[in-house]
């Protein structure tokens, strides 16, 4: 079985600025940061929300991640 030469492309992957990629990772970080509060530790000591509202809304949540909730 005979194969032929295939023709070769160059393929070139674009380059992202690190000025562009920086404001939305830290923005990204910070949601992520106030997720993980919310989920963790609102309700508890640090609550900034009165009654139980949040922790009911992120209970499951709270099972799955591993937080103690009670």
């Amino acid at each position: 079985m005979a194969y032929s030469a295939a023709t070769q492309t160059d393929v070139s992957l674009p380059t992202i600025p690190l000025g562009e990629i920086l404001p939305w990772a830290i923005f990204g970080g910070l949601l992520l940061m106030l997720a993980i509060y919310f989920v963790g530790a609102e309700q508890g000591a640090t609550a900034l929300f009165k009654g139980m509202y949040v922790h009911e809304f992120v209970h499951d949540g709270r099972h799955l991640l591993g937080f103690p909730c009670h």
